[in-house]
């Protein structure tokens, strides 16, 4: 806050310092003229009195026509022709301003004083601003330790010039000095960029770095290919100097505009379509004054789920992740952010735990839960099927028992297209929590918590030799009145009493921990092969802000028992995604960047969709977010599927899958059915999970 203070009074005496030599100037070439035309000693009195007649209406005018042409807004440290080409434009309508002036109210001058007055003004006023620029270019270099930063800059092209530009006009790098620049071309070699000289080639490199006293050295060639790259950087390792590369900096191919230069790399242009925008008032309504939980807060999309929530006043944000150096990244940063501003709190634990997830309920009460927490590798839930049956549908199921006991208002599960006809177990689990949300929001709606199954994995106590359930397991849920009526519903009562169970379900995210995104960018800057499962593979993406936005929209829209889908747009290879990303990073597909195909994963398929068949789709207030129409299913025979499932799940039992199978009649799996208990080298599946 200080430093924009500061360089807003900065600003505003360079301004009157600019206006006052203006003054000074626009007159002075007036009377400069009249010396000229007649010399000072005979100047004749008349033109004397006119001269002063109209001095202070010619300077206001001249001031007002100079803040129209910006002469005041231009940043003078980076004067160029432009600049010089407005200063003239300006003189100009000045001078044929004040002609006409003169005339209309009788003081006019010798004609030739007009012209002479604007060759004295375009001289003047161009020498005042390019002057800034000396100034500010010598003190720069009086400012400089006895001991400055020398760089050597590799490259001699268009980059360097701008890198250049910037090094010698900031005021953050006044102590840096390029000393030299290095380039394998010939021609330009001995010849000068904005004064610095291009003093030789890349067998320069050593040599010129002990001459000049190098200290960094800046790689500034964007075209360049990767084994170009690479030569030259292993030359100045030699050096000993520390080495930065020029970042973002692209380069026009084929005739293409990739990307502006100097700007990284963004997910978003991978798109190829404009941001997605929500309708931020409506969701600040529904979350103001709110006690909101997070499960899976320290993830991709739960983090992003805290920060939006965070910046809609919520009476209190509660973070909860097992993994705890992802809770605290996430609690660090909305604490830079937002201070005691929010309150916030940060807990460690595991949805699978009863105890603990109960103990959070009942001592914070949440208005609405978001249940982010899940395993979603894909591949590494074919190895492990029990655990993504015990954290994602067990983990779903006891979260929210807790919710529906406790009086939770809503509850939002975060599910995903691979529910969709799933091929492998985390899509089967995902769609399991999609039939749990269900099950629980037709529990809700006709109170028969009776249903309910205890899918505890506590050890229960023995009292008098009887058997006694967990008291934690044990339902008591206010304002429901009981009713016999058990059905699964997509529409019912927006102010009905009892918790509000719905879905969210959408594709995949660029920049999550799993995304392809991170990984194509570690193998390009390593040099490729980039590895692409299948040149036909295709997947619907958005970014993480977007997804969770429409996610927070679609809970303003919940009336309970709702599967929302969001809209992701067309689908986009990951093949295409690759190539674009190499293409953005500067490189050219399959010439400087490899691209291989590894084959499908285990379970992997070629293509997600966002909606079965037979769910239908319903229009919400949001072009992007639709109801899927529920398939229906026999409630209580589920719930007693749920708790066979459970108990199989933490016995880590073999047949894990065919029992998952026998539910989810959607589900087909592909490939050998995995236990979890295969030995490697003798299950295909699983060692090919493990490359």
């Amino acid at each position: 806050m200080e430093e924009t203070r500061k360089d807003k009074i900065q600003l505003l005496v360079r301004r009157i310092a600019l206006i006052i030599t203006d003054i000074i100037l626009v007159n002075g070439c007036v009377f400069i003229s009249l010396v000229m035309r007649f010399n000072i000693e005979s100047i004749p009195q008349e033109y004397i009195d006119k001269y002063l007649d109209n001095v202070i209406p010619f300077t206001i005018i001249a001031l007002i026509l100079f803040w129209c042409f910006r002469m005041y807004h231009s940043l003078w440290q980076y004067a160029s022709i432009a600049e010089l080409y407005k200063i003239v434009e300006a003189c100009v309508v000045t001078e044929i301003v004040h002609f006409g002036f003169t005339v209309a109210m009788g003081w006019m001058l010798p004609r030739s004083c007009y012209f002479l007055s604007l060759v004295f003004l375009i001289l003047a006023m161009s020498a005042s601003r390019f002057m800034y620029r000396m100034i500010r270019t010598f003190l720069q270099d009086y400012r400089q330790t006895t001991e400055p930063v020398n760089i050597m800059i590799i490259g001699a092209g268009e980059a360097t010039n701008v890198l250049l530009r910037e090094i010698q006009n900031s005021r953050y790098m006044y102590n840096s000095r390029v000393s030299c620049i290095i380039d394998d071309d010939h021609k330009k070699v001995g010849k000068y960029i904005r004064g610095v000289k291009v003093v030789g080639t890349r067998d320069k490199i050593k040599e010129s770095a002990k001459l000049y006293g190098i200290d960094e050295i800046i790689f500034a060639i964007p075209s360049a290919s990767v084994e170009v790259k690479r030569d030259i950087l292993n030359i100045c390792k030699e050096t000993g100097c520390e080495m930065k590369q020029l970042p973002g900096v692209y380069q026009i191919t084929n005739g293409e505009v990739l990307l502006s230069k100097m700007k990284p790399v963004a997910v978003e242009d991978l798109l190829g379509r404009e941001p997605i925008r929500v309708n931020m008032d409506e969701i600040f309504q529904h979350l103001k004054g709110k006690t909101i939980l997070v499960t899976g807060g320290g993830g991709s999309i739960g983090s992003e789920l805290c920060r939006q929530i965070a910046g809609h006043e919520p009476k209190q944000l509660i973070i909860f992740d097992i993994y705890e150096n992802n809770a605290y990244e996430i609690e660090q940063e909305l604490k830079r952010k937002y201070g005691s501003k929010l309150n916030l709190v940060t807990l460690i634990g595991s949805v699978r735990d009863s105890r603990r997830i109960n103990d959070v309920f009942e001592k914070y009460k949440p208005d609405i839960v978001y249940h982010a927490a899940a395993h979603k590798h894909v591949p590494l839930m074919e190895t492990s099927p029990n655990e993504a049956i015990k954290n994602n549908v067990v983990g779903t199921y006891k979260t929210a028992y807790a919710a529906l006991k406790h009086g939770t208002k809503r509850f939002v599960l975060i599910s995903t297209d691979k529910a969709v006809n799933p091929t492998n177990i985390m899509g089967a689990s995902k769609r399991l929590c999609e039939m749990v949300i269900q099950s629980m929001d037709a529990i809700s709606k006709a109170g028969r918590t009776d249903l309910l199954p205890m899918l505890h994995a506590h050890v229960d106590e023995m009292t008098d030799g009887m058997l006694e359930n967990d008291p934690i397991d044990e339902i008591a849920v206010d304002n429901i009145e009981s009713s016999e009526a058990v059905k699964i519903e997509s529409v019912g009562n927006k102010d009905r009493n009892g918790t509000q169970f719905v879905a969210v379900r959408f594709g995949n995210v660029l920049g999550s921990n799993g995304s392809v995104i991170p990984l194509f960018k570690k193998q390009i800057e390593a040099g490729g092969p980039v590895t692409v499962t299948h040149p036909d593979i295709i997947r619907y993406f958005m970014t993480i802000p977007e997804a969770v936005s429409l996610v927070l929209q679609a809970g303003t829209y919940a009336w309970g028992g709702e599967i929302f889908v969001l809209d992701m747009g067309a689908p986009v290879k990951i093949d295409t995604l690759a190539r674009n990303l190499i293409r953005l990073s500067g490189y050219k597909p399959d010439v400087d960047i490899k691209i291989v195909y590894s084959g499908l994963r285990p379970g992997e398929k070629l293509f997600e969709e966002k909606l079965m068949a037979e769910e239908g789709m319903m229009k919400t207030d949001n072009e992007l977010i639709h109801i899927g129409k529920p398939i229906p299913f026999d409630t209580e025979t589920f719930l007693g599927q749920l708790g066979e499932l459970a108990r199989a799940s933490y016995n880590n039992d073999e047949n894990i899958v065919e029992m998952v199978e026998k539910i989810v009649p959607t589900f087909s799996p592909v490939g050998d059915k995995p236990t979890g208990n295969e030995k490697y080298g003798r299950n295909d599946v699983a060692v090919s999970a493990a490359k």
